[in-house]
Parts: structure tokens; sequence; C-alpha cells
């Protein structure tokens, strides 16, 4: 009874946010790599005690060992809301009017030979990767508007087979199973509210984009050998025009080089998250950033910024929250809050949540999992909140960094900017191609909703 008690609060509170969850609007992927299932509390930058922190070190799989105990001021230090800027109201993009953010297609394809690729955020690249191709495909909505029914359906042309069924929200089409290339795709909205949008979507084929496809045209061309390398799919308002191109379509990602994943929290901020932003755009390099909700509104200029230049907006509860402390309420309400506020801004709502201080357990994990998103953590702390010291952040980074590292820094720091603007063309120059999370998840087996991850070798 009390287990039946906790989840119709659970619902409630949803329903309280609008936030919705079904089976059409969550994709999960099958298979773990790095930490895997939940642990114990654990994590950076420390566990809290009754006698102060004791940082843990993670030393393998699923593996921690206690350092020395250190005084609890040590731990990275809560962010509080009222010390952020004063929210302004954000420049959102165009919406039909009576909605809430702009309604958006995420998707994902199965790539021949490694698997199904992470989930793919409106505008964002799928697949691309030299010598490969996709041989199924599957699609939902986020952003559903509150009133009125859309849908996504969508078919694809497999070859030796010719043109499949329709499938519907989330459901796969193709051959995941097999070896047989998508040659073709057309996609659609449905239900009364599908006039209200234009869906467009392009494929890479032979080494080049086609041209965008929009409402149930055909991308691609059947019949004649080509195999479709990548996919592109994005959502605008009625009669708004063609999506921005974005560099994603230029960014692609080759499984078989060394990659990293920079990723900040606690912004963003502006004088400092378009400074990195800046070095990125520069050496042709994503990261992703875990956000504060609390700072979104305030920003929202730097975050349009990020999802154009191809990086990856993440989660970073409202305000600094341990989730670890909070009930299933209260994390439904700092993260889907959160999800809110950045999908009103840009237009993409995140699928990626990191727990403040790394504090992370079992039962939190379990609500994320019920969210449709998995916890990120970091294979390498640069400890930059406390030292604030960009040599030490770049040896820190230089001396341990190896494929398929996640690293941790704090977009609201100066000195922060100062050594990703060293970092990160001298990263590039040593081979590592830089991408967002998701991207080094899709490239060495996903990322599971209700998991834990550090890294992705």
């Amino acid at each position: 009874m009390k287990m039946l008690r906790a989840a119709r609060r659970a619902i409630a509170v949803l329903a309280a946010a609008g936030i919705i969850f079904s089976a059409q609007g969550l994709v999960s992927y099958a298979g773990t790599t790095g930490v895997g299932a939940a642990q114990p509390e654990q994590g950076g930058p420390g566990v809290e005690t009754g006698g102060g922190t004791v940082p843990v070190v993670e030393i393998g799989p699923g593996v921690s060992e206690p350092q020395t105990p250190v005084p609890s001021q040590s731990a990275e230090p809560q962010v509080s809301a009222a010390a952020q800027p004063a929210e302004v109201q954000p420049s959102a993009p165009p919406k039909p009017e009576g909605t809430g953010p702009l309604l958006a297609v995420n998707y994902s394809g199965f790539i021949a030979q490694s698997g199904w690729s992470g989930v793919i955020q409106d505008n964002g690249l799928c697949g691309g990767v030299p010598g490969t191709w996709l041989t199924a495909f599957k699609a939902n909505l986020v952003n559903l508007p509150s009133e009125g029914h859309v849908g996504i359906c969508y078919q694809v042309n497999l070859s030796g087979s010719g043109w499949l069924s329709w499938a519907y929200d989330g459901a796969e089409t193709g051959g995941p199973g097999g070896t047989q290339p998508l040659e073709a795709l057309r996609m659609e909205l449905t239900g009364e509210l599908a006039e209200g949008y234009d869906l467009y979507y392009k494929v890479l084929q032979n080494g080049a984009w086609t041209p965008w496809a929009v409402n149930g045209g055909t991308a691609g061309v059947e019949g004649a050998g080509l195999w479709i390398q990548g996919i592109r799919a994005s959502i605008t308002a009625r009669g708004a025009g063609e999506p921005a191109e974005g560099p994603a379509s230029a960014g692609m990602v080759d499984p078989s080089r060394p990659m990293i994943a920079l990723t900040f929290d606690d912004g963003p901020k502006t004088s400092v998250t378009s400074r990195i932003l800046d070095s990125l755009q520069a050496n042709g390099g994503r990261a992703t950033f875990f956000m504060l909700g609390c700072n979104v509104n305030a920003n929202a200029g730097v975050i349009q910024r990020m999802t154009a230049q191809g990086c990856e907006v993440a989660n970073h509860t409202h305000d600094h929250k341990y989730i670890s402390k909070l009930g299933a309420e209260g994390i439904i309400s700092q993260v889907g809050t959160t999800n809110q506020k950045i999908a009103a801004v840009c237009g993409v709502s995140p699928t990626l949540m990191r727990p403040p201080g790394g504090f992370i357990d079992s039962a939190s994990l379990s609500v994320l999992g019920s969210m449709g998103m998995p916890a990120i953590m970091w294979s390498i702390d640069t400890r930059d909140w406390e030292h604030r010291n960009p040599q030490k952040t770049i040896d820190i980074v230089l001396s341990q960094v190896r494929d398929g590292d996640i690293i941790l820094m704090h977009d609201i720091y100066g000195t922060t900017a100062d050594a990703a603007q060293v970092l990160i063309p001298a990263l590039t120059a040593q081979g590592y191609q830089l991408v967002t999370v998701s991207e080094l998840a899709a490239c060495r087996g996903g990322a599971a909703p209700g998991h834990k991850y550090s890294q992705f070798r």
C-alpha cells in the first residue's frame, strides 16, 4: 500500500507539472557500458557522512574506493537560485499560437554492425559515419501540446524489400537484426494539430545530403543501390521555412578514432559559456552542457547558440539539489521543470541528466529511468570549482585523458574558460574527436534510462 500511495503521488506531480510520459514519448535502449547499474551513493566531488565528506574515486566499473576524509566544505558548493541573475523573458523559437515549446522530433537509427544510435535530438545528425549505413529507424515527438493530438509516422524503403508499412510513434521499422540498408525515407505528422507544423527530413546518401523533403515527400533514391548513411529531421511552425543548417551535418563521428566528451556543469553563464563555444566552433568540436534550470532564462541566447553549433543541452536539476536527498516528487519537479525551461528556450528537451555532486542511489536512478533519462557521471574530475587555476585544470586533463573519457568542468568560472581555450585545440591536435555525451554513447553501445555511466570505452 505504501508503494501504491507513493506511485499515486508521483503521478499527481507529473500531471501538475504538465509532464506526460508514454510509450510513444520514451525510447529505451538495451545494453549498458561504463559503470552500468545503480551503485551505492557515491561519486564526486564527495559523499556526505555524519562526520564530514569522504571523496570517492571510481577504480573500475561499479567499484569505488573511499579516500581520506576532508572537511565537508570541500564538496561541490550548492548553488542557490537566489544568487543567480534575475530571469528575463527568453526569445523562444517560433511556434503556433496556443502551444508550449515548439513541437520537436527525436529519432534514432540502427547502424549496421554497431547497433542503435542514441536518441538524436531535433535537427541533429543520426549516423553519418563513413563506411556505415542505417538498417532501421524509429522516431517520436517531444514537447507535445497540452491539448489536442499530434503524432508521427514514417516509412522506409529497405534494400531488397521495397517500401515497408508505415510505423507510428516510436515503433521500429526496417531490419535491425540484419545488414540490409535503408534506401529512402518518408515522414508525416498525424492528428488534428498536424496542420500547425511542417516536418522536414533529409538523408545522407552516396556521400552527399539530399534536399529537405517535407510532410510525406520522399528523401533518398530507392532501387538504385544507394544506401542511407545518415538522417536529419526537424519540425518547424507551418510556413516558417526549412530548418537552419547547422554544423551537425558536417560533424560526423568516426568510431574508429578516439573520442572524448567535454562536459560543463552549473551554467550557463553567457560571459563564460560563449568563450567555450567560440573555441569549440573554431576547432570543429562539440560539448555537453549540464545546465541549472534557474540559469536558463537569463542566458537564453547562449543556449540557442549551443544547439545551433551541435552541442548537447542536458539537465543538472533546477537549483543544484542532491537528488539522492529528494523523494520522487522532488526529483520529478527539479528535473522536469528544467527540461521544460530548456525546451522553451531552444526547442530541444534534454535526454541526459547529471546529479549534482555525483550523489545518486538506486531510488533516484529508478525515478530518472521513469523519466527516460540516464545519469551521466565522469571519469576525469578537474576540480576546477575548487582550485580556480587554469593551468592545473589543463594539466589534470592532459595527464589523464584517454579514449572514451567524460571530463567534468564548470562553465561559471572565467578560469575554466581560460583552460578550455587551451584544452580544446590541444586535445584536437592529439587526435581526439570532441563529441557530445550522446554521440560518444551511440558509438559505444548506447545509454539506457535508469542507468549511470562515467565513461564509454
